[in-house]
């Protein structure tokens, strides 16, 4: 896993609150024989004023790290090939019924020292079951040691005065040397002491 150094959590206001392993199973060869690969996401969240729903952990931004692998001449990961339009479909774990997509300009971002394009999108969403358009950030992939890493950054667009530079700072401060023990030393409630609500499909 990777994630996203602490003075930029804490500069933003976002939370890690959690990092998954996401194994996906493949079969490869005349034989088709499984192979298994296990990719990660780190998870980071803000409570930001989602207007009828009150102050919500609607602003997210993630960190997915998926290995490398080249098996018989063949890559088995596809990231790395992936512009972000086809990325986008992985924001939908956290805003369910995401539809009417629309890519509305990139540009350059540095991450792990690298140059790479981060695209924004604008889409309509639901969360807890209210209507919210959102604004969507998400870079093309980098190398990270031998893993390949992709950021998502989602968040409502009446934010976006505020949230848009947080994404590019976050981005910015991506990070290896992730901390496994914030997910669960820093608070995973809203503003008001609430347990958070984040849509998964």
């Amino acid at each position: 896993p990777a994630g996203v150094e602490a003075t930029a959590r804490e500069e933003t206001g976002y939370d890690q609150t959690a990092i998954e392993p996401l194994s996906v199973k493949r079969g490869i060869g005349p034989t088709n024989e499984t192979v298994t690969v296990t990719n990660y996401m780190t998870t980071h969240e803000k409570s930001v004023d989602m207007r009828i729903l009150g102050s919500q952990r609607g602003a997210v931004f993630n960190v997915l790290t998926t290995p490398q692998v080249n098996i018989l001449g063949r890559e088995l990961n596809p990231v790395g090939e992936m512009s972000t339009q086809e990325l986008v479909d992985l924001v939908r774990q956290n805003y369910d019924g995401i539809e009417n997509i629309d890519h509305d300009g990139d540009t350059d971002i540095t991450v792990l020292g690298q140059s790479t394009i981060q695209s924004r999108f604008t889409a309509d969403a639901t969360f807890d079951g209210q209507d919210v358009p959102v604004s969507i950030h998400i870079t093309e992939a980098v190398e990270a040691d031998e893993d390949l890493l992709v950021t998502i950054g989602v968040y409502p667009e009446y934010v976006q005065r505020y949230e848009e530079p947080h994404i590019a700072t976050l981005t910015e401060a991506v990070t290896t040397d992730v901390d496994e023990d914030a997910s669960s030393s820093e608070s995973g409630s809203d503003d008001d002491g609430n347990e958070s609500t984040t849509n998964s499909t």
